[in-house]
């Protein structure tokens, strides 16, 4: 599991980088915390994979971003473990 959930990581912040700092958006703002779990867009593997990003603000600027990922065995969805065969 680590190469997949380590691997995918600076795929999730960077999507988040980009999505928030996009135009018509507000930008990442001291305090704000990213919590996604989809895996298309935001560098996940699958739904169960919920990443938490954190920027760490020095002055008024981002010098860094923490993230960790945790794996939940299921998070609601059409059957038990969230991964249906059919979905």
């Amino acid at each position: 599991h680590i190469p997949v959930h380590l691997g995918a990581m600076q795929s999730a912040v960077k999507f988040q980088v980009e999505y928030w700092n996009s135009e018509g958006r507000e930008g990442i703002k001291e305090g704000d915390v990213f919590v996604s779990n989809h895996p298309q867009l935001a560098g996940g593997s699958h739904l169960p994979d919920i990443t938490v990003i954190t920027p760490v603000f020095h002055e008024g600027e981002i010098l860094f971003f923490v993230a960790s990922r945790g794996h939940h065995s299921d998070i609601g969805g059409i059957s038990p473990g969230s991964m249906p065969p059919h979905s």
